[in-house]
């Protein structure tokens, strides 16, 4: 191991960094900044979050416990392109709009590079949601306990520590220091692999709910005793992170001060560590998790002193987080189908030739739906407009295909996602972009994991000269027809 046992476990638990922490000039300024490009904080309409997620649709489903979960959490995209990540609370969480609209506008008034920023919330009826920007490399949670490439390296755990403690000093600043259920799950990555601190967990569940959901082992003692959050049990939690960091699993804390105390920390720290860090680092590590997880809330260092106890660890800062984190970032090449590079150079001919090769197989249960539709005159008028579409798009006459697939959508009552596609590739070869981005936004409500939808985006988005949405539609595209091929 990168570190002696002996030597790590050296009054862990002792005074001497008990004091204040001096304060440490440099880095820690670097999470203060407050992000200038994000729009201000907006109430969405229900009908603006369906159409973003598809229908809330179970694929779109990026929280823990899937749709089980009492409040669950979907990946969606707004018309602007804008991917964000909305929170639907159970219908009886927040009876009161006034008062859900009042907490969510006041977190949504903050704004930091190190927070997943609160970008609006829907209170229409009895629904409740909250709207952030959406995080696309995962969770913490994901990269610690369950990763699958690589484990995550020391220098990067270090700086998930600094990233989280100057979020939490960021809030504390700003007047919300109280943190509801701080644990791994709660912090995601950026598309540049930066950790970031979600901003649901700024408000609570439910109006009258629980601040901690997790197992009581892991909750703070006097939150045990009271019921309340204070600012020191979010200290705590922080502590609770600093063990999983440390060794890659989620020990409770009472397991892992014994191990300190009985100088055990071979069972504490990670063995896929070995190596990366000195005795030194480890110490003070464990030291200041030790110092979080204090019996008496008043013993625990405030979010200020974990910044400056934090920053003379990190190592490695002049490299980028996604090189530390090996995920794909910005512009970096990933594997592209025949359809996906096709789109990338906006060859509209062989994507033609794609979409009509394929024809319906991809409308699920569209062929049964309008064999028994075809029984009354109006379906068979409708099919009829359909079958005049397809004729006209194989002979590439754009001009009747949009006609007669537009006379379709208007009056037929099944939703066809090809249709919605062939019209988009009509527009695009027609020199109608927007239009084209329209209808491909719709194939996606309609399928929201056909990778076609996501390919004619990119396709409309280059054309649109939106080269870097146009880039992560592609790469969106590619990622589903990845998943479609394995599971075919």
């Amino acid at each position: 191991m990168g570190c002696g046992c002996s030597k790590l476990a050296v009054c862990c638990l002792g005074s001497e960094h008990d004091g204040p922490v001096a304060e440490t000039h440099g880095i820690e300024n670097e999470g203060k900044s407050e992000v200038g490009d994000l729009p201000a904080f907006i109430e969405y309409t229900i009908d603006q979050l369906r159409d973003a997620t598809s229908g809330f649709s179970v694929e779109n489903i990026v929280s823990e416990h899937g749709e089980k979960a009492p409040n669950v959490v979907y990946k969606g995209k707004l018309e602007n392109q804008m991917r964000i990540a909305v929170k639907r609370f159970n219908r009886s969480a927040w009876p009161d709009a006034r008062q859900f609209l009042e907490e969510a506008r006041t977190v949504g008034q903050l704004r930091n590079h190190r927070l997943a920023n609160l970008l609006g919330c829907c209170f229409e009826g009895d629904e409740r949601l909250l709207v952030a920007e959406y995080m696309p490399n995962d969770t913490l949670a994901k990269h610690l306990f369950h990763w699958e490439t690589q484990p995550m390296k020391w220098a990067m755990r270090l700086r998930v520590a600094l990233h989280l403690a100057q979020a939490l000093e960021y809030c504390t600043s700003k007047g919300r220091a109280l943190y509801h259920d701080l644990n791994a799950y709660r912090i995601v990555f950026d598309d540049d692999g930066n950790p970031r601190l979600s901003c649901f967990g700024l408000m609570k569940n439910s109006r009258d709910g629980k601040s901690y959901s997790t197992n009581l082992a892991f909750t703070p003692p006097e939150y045990l005793r009271t019921g309340r959050v204070t600012p020191e049990s979010v200290t705590y939690s922080f502590g609770t992170l600093l063990l999983d960091l440390l060794s890659g699993k989620h020990i409770p804390p009472s397991q892992a001060l014994d191990l300190i105390r009985d100088r055990n920390l071979q069972t504490l720290t990670d063995s896929c560590l070995e190596g990366q860090f000195s005795n030194d680092e480890g110490t003070e590590l464990v030291r200041l998790a030790s110092r979080c997880l204090q019996y008496e809330p008043r013993e625990r260092p405030n979010p200020k002193s974990l910044v400056a106890a934090l920053i003379p660890l990190q190592k490695d800062s002049e490299v980028p987080s996604h090189v530390l984190m090996g995920v794909p970032h910005g512009a970096e090449s990933f594997p592209l189908s025949p359809l996906g590079e096709a789109c990338q150079r906006m060859d509209l001919t062989a994507i033609h030739e794609i979409l009509e090769k394929i024809g319906y197989k991809d409308d699920e249960g569209a062929a049964t739906e309008l064999s028994f539709q075809m029984w009354t005159n109006d379906m068979q008028e409708t099919l009829n407009s359909k079958k005049k579409g397809d004729v006209a798009f194989r002979h590439k006459d754009l001009r009747a295909a949009i006609e007669c697939y537009t006379q379709f959508i208007e009056v037929g009552t099944m939703l066809s996602p090809t249709v919605f596609a062939r019209r988009s590739l009509c527009y695009l070869m027609s020199d109608m972009p927007q239009e084209a981005l329209n209808d491909a936004l719709q194939v996606q409500i309609i399928s929201p994991v056909w990778h076609f939808a996501s390919y004619l985006q990119a396709t409309a988005l280059f054309a649109l000269e939106k080269e870097n949405e146009a880039r992560v539609a592609l790469k969106e595209g590619s990622v589903l027809e990845t998943k479609k091929n394995a599971t075919a």
